[in-house]
C-alpha cells in the first residue's frame, strides 16, 4: 500500500508561473510528496493563480472550489498573483485553507504543517511593494522538455495604465548572476542545449543591483557570462522592453555564438496616442528605429510582439494606425489580445470603454494580418542553411524543431534526432503553411 503524501498542482497564467510551480514541486518532492495530476485524489492541492484579467481571477476561484470537490479532506493552498492582489476576495472562498501571495512561497511546507495541527485557515499575504530580495525559488531539473526556462528576475517598475502585474509581483528584484549560471550549468549537464531567460521584465535585470558589488551587471553582461558555458548552444530571450535595445548591445550580442536572434518586443499598440494613454515609454518612430537597428545586425532576426486591441478610447483611425505599423515593421508573429478592464489599474477608470463586439472584430482583423506577415517571414527564410534543434516527433518518421530565429522546421528521417542540433537547408512549401521543410546536409 502506498502511503506517500500526494500533491496536485494547477498552474494558471504565464511561463513565470509555470517556473514557480515547478520550483514548488521540487520542494514538495524533497519532502517525500508524490506529484499527481490535479484531477487525482491528493492530500494537498496548490493553485498557482493568475490575475492579469478578470477571467484569470475567475479561473483561479473555480480551481480552488474544484480541488475541494475532488477531495473534501485535502488542504487547499491558493498562491500567487490573484491572492496577492485580492486577498479579501480569496478569503471569502470557504474551500481555501492557506493563502500565500507572491512572497514566502518557499515556506509553503511550514505553513501546511501548521495547518495540519489545528486546521485553522491561514493568510500569509504580505506587502509586496517594499520587497527587495529575489525569492529563492529555483529548479534543479527540467522534465520532458528540450529547452529550459530560467527565471532571472522578478517584478516590474513600469506601471502601464492597463496592467496589474506590478501590484501582483512587486518591484524589480534581480537574481544573483552566479545562481543563474549555476542553474544553467545544471540543466546543461543533464542534456539541455538551449535556455530561455524569463522573468516579469527581463530588460530590467540588474537595475536594482547597480553598485551593489556581487552579482551586479545588466542583461547583456549575464548573456555574455552564459555564452562561456561549455555545451550550452543557445540562449534565447523572453519578452522584453523595446528601448533596452541599443546599437552597442546589439554589437555585443552579435559576437556571441549562443545568442538566438529572436526578439519579442512588446508593442501593445501601433498608435502613438494610444501608447501615451497606456503609459508606454516609447513612440512608434523609436520602435521602428530599434527594429531597423536589429535587422542591420541580424538580417533574418525574428521580431515578434504583443498587441492589445480595444484599449479605452481606441478609435478606428488609431486601430488603422496599428495595422499600418504592423505592416511597416513586418513582424514574424503577433500575439493579439483584447483589452480587459482590470480593477486596480488606471485604465479601468478611463471613459470610452470599447464594446466587446468591436474588440472581437479588431482582434480578428489583426490576427488575419499576423498570419499573412508570418507567411512572408517564412518565405524570407526559404533556402537558408541553418541549424535546427529538434524537439518532438511529428509522426513515425518525422521530427519538428526550431531554428535559432524560432522558425519551426519539419524534417523527414528514420534517424532518432530528438534533442539534437542538425544543420539543414530549409525550404518553403505551401502544404505546410506554418513551418518550413528541412533537408539534411
Amino acid at each position: 500500500m502506498n502511503n506517500k503524501k500526494k500533491v496536485g498542482f494547477m498552474t494558471l497564467g504565464c511561463k513565470v508561473n509555470t517556473y514557480d510551480s515547478e520550483a514548488l514541486m521540487e520542494i514538495f518532492e524533497a519532502d517525500g510528496y508524490t506529484i499527481v495530476d490535479f484531477a487525482e485524489l491528493a492530500d494537498v492541492y496548490v493553485i498557482n493563480t493568475c490575475t492579469v484579467t478578470h477571467l484569470g481571477d475567475q479561473k483561479s476561484r473555480k480551481m480552488m472550489r474544484k480541488a475541494k470537490r475532488i477531495n473534501p479532506n485535502a488542504i487547499i493552498c491558493a498562491v500567487g498573483c490573484y491572492v496577492q492582489v485580492a486577498p479579501d476576495e480569496v478569503a471569502k472562498i470557504a474551500e481555501v485553507d492557506l493563502m500565500i501571495g507572491t512572497k514566502n512561497r518557499a515556506d509553503i511546507l511550514t505553513y501546511i504543517e501548521a495547518h495540519r495541527k489545528d486546521a485553522n485557515r491561514r493568510d500569509f499575504v504580505s506587502n509586496i511593494m517594499d520587497e527587495k530580495i529575489f525569492e529563492p525559488l529555483m529548479i534543479s531539473e527540467v522534465k520532458g522538455k528540450t529547452r529550459a526556462f530560467i527565471k532571472i528576475q522578478e517584478g516590474c517598475n513600469q506601471f502601464c495604465t492597463y496592467c496589474i502585474v506590478p501590484f501582483a509581483r512587486g518591484p524589480v528584484r534581480s537574481r544573483d548572476s552566479q545562481q543563474i549560471i549555476d542553474e544553467v550549468n545544471r540543466v546543461v549537464l543533464i542534456g539541455y542545449q538551449e535556455v530561455i531567460l524569463s522573468g516579469i521584465h527581463i530588460a530590467s535585470y540588474g537595475v536594482d543591483q547597480a553598485g551593489s558589488g556581487a552579482g551586479k551587471g545588466d542583461l547583456i553582461d549575464l548573456i555574455e557570462a552564459l555564452d562561456q558555458i561549455p555545451r550550452l548552444k543557445r540562449v534565447r530571450l523572453g519578452s522584453m522592453e523595446p528601448k533596452f535595445i541599443t546599437p552597442e548591445r546589439l554589437r555585443r550580442l552579435a559576437a556571441l555564438e549562443s545568442f538566438c536572434p529572436h526578439f519579442h518586443l512588446s508593442l501593445q499598440s501601433g498608435s502613438d496616442t494610444v501608447l501615451k494613454r497606456m503609459g508606454r515609454r516609447y513612440t512608434t518612430a523609436e520602435y521602428l528605429e530599434i527594429v531597423s537597428q536589429i535587422r542591420e545586425v541580424f538580417p533574418l532576426a525574428a521580431i515578434t510582439t504583443d498587441v492589445m486591441v480595444g484599449f479605452p478610447g481606441e478609435t478606428e483611425d488609431e486601430f488603422k494606425e496599428t495595422l499600418d505599423f504592423a505592416r511597416a515593421v513586418s513582424f514574424y508573429q503577433i500575439h493579439v489580445f483584447k483589452y480587459s478592464r482590470r480593477s486596480g489599474t488606471k485604465a479601468a477608470a478611463f471613459i470610452d470603454q470599447i464594446d466587446e463586439t468591436i474588440k472581437n472584430s479588431r482582434s480578428h482583423t489583426l490576427s488575419d494580418l499576423s498570419k499573412k506577415l508570418e507567411l512572408e517571414f517564412l518565405k524570407k527564410n526559404d533556402g537558408v542553411l541553418t541549424e535546427v534543434l529538434f524537439e518532438a516527433t511529428h509522426d513515425a518518421t518525422g521530427y519538428e524543431g526550431h531554428t535559432k530565429n524560432y522558425v519551426p522546421v519539419r524534417l523527414q528521417t528514420d534517424e532518432k534526432i530528438n534533442g539534437r542540433i542538425l544543420k539543414v537547408r530549409v525550404s518553403y512549401n505551401s502544404q505546410f503553411a506554418d513551418k518550413l521543410i528541412g533537408d539534411s546536409i
